[in-house]
């Protein structure tokens, strides 16, 4: 009779990114577009550029997706180990990006509607102002890609071992910046067109373009976290290759199969087989050695009886 400790059979469920360098760096960010945004939103009421109202929207919704983002890294991390959370918080960073996506959604409507009023009744532009907000305003877009920049290495745990990942956080926080940098740009097109040629339109007309621009990356965020969100985010041809690599074993057959996401690099399996040659659940365990992302295996092994679907070879190992 062999005697084990218990902790040898503890399975972890920390499923997600330590960052500490993508952390600080987002609330270093965060400072500097909420900083930006107040300047834009009131130099683009006070000088009446609709495209420079715009960026600073736009700059706002992006600094509360930073906001939930540094958010959900926190509370990830406070509760890792809590065991109300069935499968750890590695779905954290989901929600924020969902709750982010709507809030973004809001915004895109509110700034179509302004830019349309502004495009059917146009205001009068002081364009120099205008022009060196929004100037100040990529600078400070450009300074924040540079911190967010994923030059660091990092990694999560798992049972005990360390895997290194690509920060998806971070990279989405990353191509927000990118994205506000974007819009910068338009706002600037529009103001110089608006000072030079006199066409005062095409400054309603950038608020539309960063509206639609909002909306598009609002609907993707959406996708991508809902699909996350609601156990859908694992394609049936991974499904299927899974299911392959166990019935390649003997005359095993999956008879039901469960993947799903609980972290932005991890998946969780619970399989369902029979078959006549029973062996331990280790044994089917180490069929997926290679696939990295999977992490927390459930395995229920069934006999079957009468006669074997196919034979084994002799070599094999009948129990």
């Amino acid at each position: 009779m062999h005697i084990y400790h218990l902790g040898r059979w503890k399975h972890s469920h920390q499923y997600m990114i330590n960052n500490g360098h993508g952390e600080r760096n987002t609330r270093r960010v965060i400072l500097l577009t909420l900083s930006m945004m107040i300047i834009e939103i009131g130099a683009g009421y006070f000088f009446g550029s609709m495209a420079l109202l715009a960026d600073g929207w736009h700059m706002g919704t992006h600094a509360a997706a930073l906001g939930i983002t540094a958010f959900a890294y926190h509370y990830a991390r406070k509760k890792s180990d809590d065991p109300n959370y069935s499968f750890g918080t590695g779905k954290v960073g989901a929600l924020g990006g969902f709750s982010s996506a709507v809030l973004l959604a809001v915004i895109a409507l509110l700034m179509g509607v302004e830019s349309l009023k502004r495009l059917i009744s146009p205001t009068p532009i002081q364009f120099n102002e205008a022009i060196a907000v929004a100037v100040l305003g990529l600078i400070v877009n450009l300074i924040s890609a540079w911190l967010l920049q994923d030059k660091h290495g990092h990694s999560h745990h798992n049972n005990n071992h360390t895997h290194s990942h690509q920060d998806h956080n971070l990279r989405a926080a990353y191509l927000h910046v990118l994205a506000d940098a974007l819009t910068s740009v338009l706002a600037i097109i529009a103001l110089l067109t608006g000072k030079i040629f006199g066409w005062v339109w095409m400054d309603p007309a950038m608020g539309i373009v960063g509206a639609l621009v909002i909306t598009k990356w609002s609907y993707g965020l959406l996708i991508d976290t809902g699909k996350i969100l609601l156990d859908r985010d694992v394609t049936q041809e991974a499904v299927d290759e899974i299911r392959a690599k166990i019935e390649a074993d003997s005359d095993t057959r999956v008879t039901d199969i469960h993947v799903w996401r609980v972290g932005s690099h991890h998946l969780s399996l619970i399989i369902s087989l029979v078959t006549h040659f029973p062996k331990s659940p280790d044994h089917y365990k180490k069929l997926l050695i290679d696939y990295d992302e999977i992490v927390h295996i459930t395995i229920e092994v069934n006999q079957c009886e009468g006669e074997p679907c196919v034979e084994l070879v002799s070599d094999q190992n009948v129990t």
